[in-house]
């Protein structure tokens, strides 16, 4: 839903008061989601539903005001999965357990493969400065928390030269996944999208900002995981999920990024993909000591910078 309200302010200007004050009703949904996630899965799955079903029907409101779409029916087909993908959530959260699992596990796949923008007649108007700067800041908002994990596990010991250089390497680590898109694929990204056809652009946003950026958050996510665990004893062997999470999660920001060059244009995506391999291939590392693990994947990142540097200086 994120995205949903980036291509929601992408054709609704909160010109007005009205529009601000409902607008500032999502933002007090997103708040209340926020606050239920600790407990969403352990009896406050109903009121997670609840407070987004705020952030759902305050979208469908707004995204009705809009004079930028041109397809009455692709605004009823969003807003219809939204809302039915908002009825199982509620259901889910209402019965929990098993049947909470597995309803609230089917609503992004029923996204995923039923969304509407795959059959979108055109009639979406897709800004391109706008849309590229709220997606950079949600990735931004991202590797931040990567390091608030990092300075919570770590909050725990006594600050000496060698948490001290635990954390430095954390601070390395969230700088590559940084560095990996903000390196200027944010700027091309955008020149790509406002060089796109019109009619083309919707599709193209979905699949770059909406598939491959899903990937990218979802790596942050797991290396959050990852590196706050690791941080509890960073000089210890890290349990398999938590090395996989680092390790895999790292891969799949870098396949991620590599698909969303690749639906762009924009780069190369190859040396992505294949530095994806040895990130990976860092687990093994983590169940030595979670601090080496950080380290080899700074060194993979490195890697990776330098050699595309090289190539970009001879091309």
């Amino acid at each position: 839903m994120y995205g949903g309200y980036a291509w929601l302010t992408n054709a609704v200007a909160a010109n007005t008061a009205a529009r601000r004050l409902v607008l500032l009703g999502g933002m007090a949904g997103f708040l209340l989601v926020a606050l239920t996630v600790p407990e969403a899965f352990d009896g406050g799955g109903l009121a997670f539903g609840l407070a987004y079903a705020v952030v759902v029907l305050v979208h469908i409101g707004l995204f009705s005001r809009t004079q930028r779409v041109r397809s009455a029916s692709d605004l009823v087909r969003v807003g219809l999965l939204n809302v039915a993908g908002t009825v199982l959530i509620l259901v889910g959260g209402a019965l929990g357990g098993a049947s909470q699992l597995v309803l609230w596990i089917l609503v992004p796949l029923v996204w995923w493969v039923v969304s509407p923008y795959r059959k979108l007649s055109g009639g979406f108007d897709v800004g391109a400065a706008h849309f590229v700067e709220r997606h950079g800041l949600v990735l931004i908002i991202a590797i931040g928390e990567s390091l608030v994990e990092l300075a919570l596990g770590l909050s725990e010991l006594e600050l000496g030269p060698s948490v001290a250089a635990v954390a430095v390497l954390g601070l390395a680590l969230s700088a590559c996944l940084w560095w990996t898109y903000f390196g200027g694929e944010d700027t091309s990204a955008e020149r790509a999208l406002s060089a796109a056809p019109r009619e083309g652009r919707p599709r193209l946003a979905l699949e770059a900002f909406g598939h491959a950026y899903l990937g990218l958050l979802l790596g942050i996510i797991a290396i959050a995981a990852g590196l706050e665990a690791g941080a509890h004893d960073p000089f210890h062997s890290l349990g398999i999920g938590y090395a996989v999470a680092l390790g895999g999660g790292a891969a799949l920001y870098l396949a991620s990024d590599a698909w969303f060059r690749q639906r762009l244009r924009i780069g190369r995506s190859g040396p992505r993909v294949l530095a994806a391999l040895p990130a990976l291939g860092t687990v093994a590392v983590g169940l030595w000591a979670a601090a080496a693990q950080v380290a080899t994947l700074v060194l993979v990142f490195a890697i990776l910078f330098a050699l595309e540097s090289r190539h970009d200086a001879q091309s």
